[in-house]
């Protein structure tokens, strides 16, 4: 029975990935063919590559860019930041922390800045093609163009999530030995902490790692406990760990012998990187600089400090554990015996243990953070396919008239999904030889953050930095895809955008269409031709 059961599960896989792969051909196709006729690309054919000098061009394009995301962050009633006053510098009410929205203000903060999103991920879905084809842009000219992107977001308020808010209250109770991994920041009573705090996480425990709890603490220690600097300094922390995150995908891509200017562009320039991880200033950026660090290190032989970041990673948050496993497991090198590979993985495991063990001391809190690590599934998302279902199927029985409990429904697609997500995570460790391990970190990574209970942006950083430097193939698509669609996940402001241009006069909607389809449309030079396969004569000629 077990000998007939083998076939028809190969039948099964080959059925699945065929389907795949028709599915994945046509959609790419399909974007290839949309690019072409119905873009500025369109109207360039493909010439010889004549060198770098361009790249000017497209830093200031995305510079320009980021500024329309900066300004659209700053009206006082913007809806991709906390308007509350005092919470930053500039851009805030000064009194009532609602105030109610001017019709045009509103418009325009939702124009610029799903406009300045818009195209900046064009210029980098570009720039992005030109490395890939044209391999050894130069390094100096990339890191000038990351300064020249970031800094607007280094000055804006935070934006697309109030996370930042909760990591400084948290800081403050760690400076107070108040345990976050016990209590939520509802627990430091009222005040300027506690305010801007979003309520679903006030009574929450905090899930992060004590490494992250430790460093907050400091941070908000160096603050003086003041609330503004104290989220100021978070969001330098996270812009360090971003500048660290590009140093160390290029050594990464060095080590696998990938060309490192086009992992740059892919993990260090990317939209998401940028807006969700300095604009948004979230502790993911430290958790993946360290872990990519950690895996570049391991590919040059160094598995003691390998494991030490990558648990210190993991002591930030808790899934960075996974590159420790894929580390030891395939230390021993291509084709090595269960019982070779049992060595590097005890050594890994009793590192990870010492090095966790050293920063739950450092933090003084123990390992509470443990319990903690599913509070985020309290939040319930469409964007999240094992939570989408989930309701899908709640609202659909209750039109049919069933009666089913929408958390108990959850609690088996959600089951069901992190089960789907272990399996494949597990073939791709079994097969990472064949594979490449980075890279199947990278797809694992993808994998355990889709078939979650929540899909946020910043999380698909884990797995879209290493894919950065390992992909293959169509995976080149899916970064891209995930990368351009990403930012828009939550659709931040999609329902005030709706309700404003409902409720506005004709012109002003003919106004608002007219400025978000000139961002789509409008041409951004002949630098972008270089972004297609050059044509050669023959192809010309049939074409």
């Amino acid at each position: 029975m077990k000998g007939d059961s083998v076939p028809v599960l190969r039948s099964v896989f080959r059925g699945v990935r065929n389907a795949y792969e028709r599915v994945a051909t046509v959609l790419e196709s399909t974007v290839v063919f949309l690019q072409r006729r119905y873009t500025p690309l369109g109207r360039f054919t493909p010439g010889p590559f004549e060198g770098w000098a361009f790249l000017r061009t497209p830093a200031l394009l995305g510079f320009v860019a980021m500024l329309m995301v900066l300004v659209g962050g700053s009206f006082s009633d913007s809806p991709y930041k906390l308007n509350m006053p005092g919470t930053w510098f500039f851009g805030e009410p000064t009194s009532t922390p609602n105030p109610p929205a001017s019709q045009s203000t509103l418009l325009l903060s939702i124009v610029f800045t799903y406009g300045g999103i818009v195209l900046f991920t064009r210029v980098w879905l570009r720039l992005a093609e030109i490395v890939k084809l044209h391999p050894g842009a130069p390094k100096r000219a990339l890191w000038k163009m990351f300064a020249l992107w970031v800094s607007p977001l280094v000055v804006a308020p935070p934006l697309l999530s109030r996370d930042v808010f909760s990591y400084a209250a948290q800081g403050e109770m760690v400076a107070h030995h108040l345990s976050p991994y016990l209590y939520g920041p509802f627990t430091l009573g009222s005040g300027p902490f506690v305010l801007p705090v979003d309520p679903r996480w006030g009574n929450a425990p905090a899930p992060y790692g004590p490494f992250f709890l430790w460093v907050d603490g400091v941070v908000n220690r160096l603050a003086h406990h003041n609330q503004l600097a104290t989220v100021v300094g978070l969001r330098l922390l996270e812009l360090g760990a971003v500048i660290v995150l590009g140093y160390a995908i290029r050594l990464l891509a060095m080590a696998l012998r990938r060309d490192p200017s086009e992992a740059f562009v892919l993990g260090a320039l990317n939209p998401l990187t940028l807006l969700t991880l300095v604009g948004g200033a979230h502790n993911d950026a430290l958790m993946a600089a360290l872990l990519t660090l950690g895996v570049a290190l391991a590919l040059r032989r160094r598995l003691w400090w390998a494991s030490a970041l990558i648990a210190t990673a993991a002591a930030v948050k808790a899934p960075a554990a996974l590159g420790l496993v894929f580390v030891a497991w395939n230390w021993r090198g291509v084709n090595a015996s269960l019982r070779a590979r049992l060595r590097p993985l005890v050594t890994a495991g009793v590192v990870g243990v010492a090095v966790l063990g050293w920063w739950t001391w450092m933090a003084g809190f123990g390992f509470g953070w443990v319990n903690n690590l599913m509070t985020n599934g309290n939040v319930r998302s469409w964007a999240a396919p094992s939570t989408g279902i989930g309701m899908f199927l709640h609202y659909e029985l209750k039109n049919a008239g069933v009666t089913t409990n929408l958390s108990h429904l959850l609690s088996v697609t959600r089951s069901i999904g992190l089960l789907i997500a272990l399996a494949f995570t597990s073939y791709l460790l079994w097969r990472s030889e064949q594979r490449g391990w980075v890279r199947s970190l990278a797809v694992a990574f993808l994998v355990i953050v889709l078939l979650g209970p929540v899909v946020q942006p910043w999380y698909l950083a884990w797995g879209l930095v290493l894919l950065a430097t390992s992909y293959r193939g169509r995976e080149h698509f899916w970064l891209l895809a995930l990368t351009a669609v990403g930012p828009f996940i939550g659709l931040p402001g999609g329902h005030m955008l709706f309700v404003g241009l409902a409720n506005a006069n004709v012109l002003l909607v003919a106004s608002v269409v007219a400025l978000l389809g000139a961002v789509v449309a409008v041409p951004m030079g002949r630098w972008t031709q270089w972004s297609w396969p050059e044509q050669s004569d023959a192809a010309l000629a049939s074409a």
